[in-house]
């Protein structure tokens, strides 16, 4: 997406507002600020249960990381429990009263973690661990020091496979064939202090690439890959869910997660599904302006100050350089969005300390005044400010802190 498309009108209006909000604070914030707009935020959430058409919507904490921001989520009627994105935030999670389900996105190998957890019984009774391997089962037996069970689901490979060409999808687990899931299934089965709570098929070829604007040729490629996907896994869940029944019987496991704010509707309308979990499309950050489907509302925002102005047509601001992580590119850059008519230079990109923008809007502006950017991706916003800004039209109801905030980093 362009950094002037949008609605110049409308951004000119987001400026204002946001500017008013944080020149109500009792003090000047520091840059950067980070605003999220509850109106966007709340008008998300909502649209992504609509998506889900019924399926239970969990929260992907990864995307949000802020703990004010998760049990807002959590309070809207049709999102429950948490993914979290490491045990010991789970653990934080479980202790400070957020959630009493929350599902751990990605395997752990912090043995201190997993010691803290063998011995929390109400930790236990709420978290599940997620494994691909019988070593990760053999690094909870190794830290465990109780041998009360422990909950723990399968990470299964749900990239789109070709049957010659390149494995399309993530690569994360090793676990693709029903073999080696019913293998692994058994191997928890049979092994004392252990649960089999369910399984994850995350399928980020769909949910996590964009695939309208830019080279029409690409998103017409990604659409076919998409839809690829979808058909390809409809089937392989499945027949991951027949082997896995006739192993531990017709109801069990209990959880099937899947999707992602990319793919909700097509995830929602697997039968083999009980969930889907969904993060990013709260916040609606500049990677997400690229999907056919859906366009969630910008509601994350951080703002800094203009301190310089070196030339007619360009300004200098404090900072800036939040670049979001992936594939370098200049998707990952953050998009400066209000006022509008600004953009980053391609000599300089943004900058750890100081970010040039030019455009017709940098002669409108007063060293002193503040530049609004959209973050390429969600939750890492967070990882650069302790306290984030909760703003309802021009007034900030309630500033909360984020992870940082709270004296946590994952």
């Amino acid at each position: 997406m362009s950094a002037d498309s949008g609605g110049a009108v409308a951004r000119h209006r987001l400026a204002t507002r946001l500017d008013r909000a944080v020149a109500g604070l009792p003090e000047p914030p520091p840059a950067p600020v980070a605003v999220v707009d509850l109106d966007a935020f709340d008008a998300n959430a909502a649209d992504l249960v609509r998506r889900a058409a019924g399926t239970p919507v969990r929260v992907a904490t990864k995307s949000l990381r802020v703990p004010g921001l998760v049990t807002r989520a959590l309070a809207t009627p049709g999102f429950t429990g948490v993914l979290s994105y490491t045990l010991r935030e789970a653990l934080w999670l479980v202790h400070h009263g957020v959630s009493d389900d929350v599902l751990v996105g990605y395997p752990t190998v912090d043995e201190a973690a997993l010691r803290e957890l063998t011995v929390d019984d109400r930790a236990r009774a709420a978290v599940t661990l997620m494994v691909d391997d019988v070593a990760h089962l053999d690094l909870v037996d190794r830290a465990r020091v109780s041998g009360r069970p422990v909950r723990v689901a399968l990470d299964v490979d749900a990239g789109l496979r070709w049957r010659t060409g390149p494995h399309l999808g993530l690569r994360r687990s090793p676990l693709r064939e029903p073999a080696d899931v019913v293998s692994l299934a058994r191997a928890v089965l049979e092994r004392p202090g252990f649960e089999l709570a369910g399984v994850m098929t995350y399928e980020g070829q769909v949910a996590g690439v964009p695939d309208d604007g830019g080279d029409p040729a690409r998103s017409t490629a990604v659409r076919a890959v998409k839809t690829a996907s979808v058909r390809q896994l409809r089937r392989r869940r499945r027949e991951l869910a027949a082997a896995l029944h006739r192993l531990v019987g017709p109801d069990g496991p209990g959880l099937w997660n899947a999707g992602g704010t990319g793919s909700l509707e097509t995830s929602a309308a697997d039968p083999v599904v009980t969930e889907v979990s969904a993060g990013s499309g709260l916040l609606g950050p500049a990677l997400f302006d690229g999907y056919r489907a859906f366009r969630p509302r910008p509601a994350a925002f951080f703002g800094v100050p203009v301190v310089r102005r070196p030339r007619a047509g360009c300004v200098t601001v404090a900072g800036g350089g939040l670049v979001a992580s992936g594939a370098a590119g200049r998707d990952r850059l953050p998009l400066p969005w209000a006022p509008p008519g600004l953009r980053l230079t391609g000599l300089e990109g943004a900058g750890e300390v100081q970010t040039p923008l030019v455009g017709a809007a940098a002669d409108r502006l007063s060293v002193g005044d503040r530049v609004w950017f959209r973050h390429a991706k969600s939750g890492e916003l967070f990882e650069h400010v302790q306290q984030v800004h909760l703003v309802r039209g021009d007034v900030v109801e309630e500033s909360v802190p984020s992870y940082r905030g709270c004296g946590q980093s994952w």
